[in-house]
């Protein structure tokens, strides 16, 4: 059983690796290029909302950056699912190992680029004349292993449906996009109209949204949001490695 354990570790190392440099390879700017996303929208929205129709939320462009860096890992790896499997056909094929294990490594080295775009928060908060909180010490742990759990439960669906059903990777996206504007990232929760708040409760991704960025901005987190949240993870969890584990000995005839 250790033996094992201590395999899949030096698998998920190996795996998480080889992503890493060729998403990196030929790169100049590196480590920038995960930053530069959220940071270029966070642009835009400021203009759009704070500048052009006067959204009234104090510290705007840091409510985004606070919003949209956990939006990105969550949306990165759920886009990228789709072709996890098909991406690794030939090593599908060729090795016997846990095929579970590469849509974990998506979203693990996701998580890498998350917790290193952390200290640009910082330097936001910063900026506007604040500072981390020691809430952060056991938060971001906690959130951590929630996004963690929700973004692969989701990413296994989708890559494991994907191979039997190739229209799903286009579906995906639109689907991430539809959510984004559905998720309270862009805008605080106090905007949505009374009547539509029940709706807050359906987004599985709402509660983990307003955590990070109540996490990140006042350090607090609400006790209702972390249930809700983990909640759904763990469904999403679960569903995925059903689905995984009634596709999954038919992978390799499908690539």
């Amino acid at each position: 059983m250790k033996k094992n354990f201590q395999h899949y570790i030096d698998l998920i190392i190996v795996l998480t690796q080889k992503e890493l440099k060729v998403k990196y390879k030929s790169s100049f700017f590196g480590y920038l290029w995960s930053i530069a996303h959220p940071l270029a929208f966070a642009f835009v929205f400021l203009v759009a909302f704070k500048v052009v129709m006067r959204i009234e939320v104090e510290d705007y462009a840091l409510f985004l950056i606070a919003g949209l860096f956990p939006w990105q890992w969550f949306s990165n790896s759920v886009n990228a699912s789709p072709l996890v499997f098909l991406g690794n056909a030939s090593i599908i094929k060729k090795i016997n190992f846990p095929r579970n294990l590469m849509p974990f490594t998506q979203v693990f080295q996701d998580m890498i680029h998350f917790i290193l775009a952390i200290p640009v928060i910082v330097l936001f908060l910063l900026i506007y004349h604040k500072s981390p909180s020691l809430s952060w010490l056991y938060g971001i742990p906690l959130l951590l292993i929630i996004h963690f759990l929700m973004t692969y439960g989701i990413s296994l669906i989708v890559s494991s449906i994907n191979l039997f059903f190739r229209d799903l990777e286009r579906l995906t996206t639109i689907f991430t996009t539809l959510l984004f504007y559905f998720t309270p990232v862009i805008y605080p929760e106090k905007m949505i109209p009374e009547k539509y708040k029940i709706l807050i409760n359906l987004n599985p991704l709402s509660s983990l949204m307003i955590s990070w960025r109540n996490l990140f901005l006042i350090g607090t987190l609400d006790s209702t949001h972390i249930a809700i949240c983990f909640g759904y993870a763990l469904s999403a969890f679960i569903v995925g490695y059903l689905i995984y584990k009634k596709l999954s000995w038919r992978f390799a005839e499908v690539l």
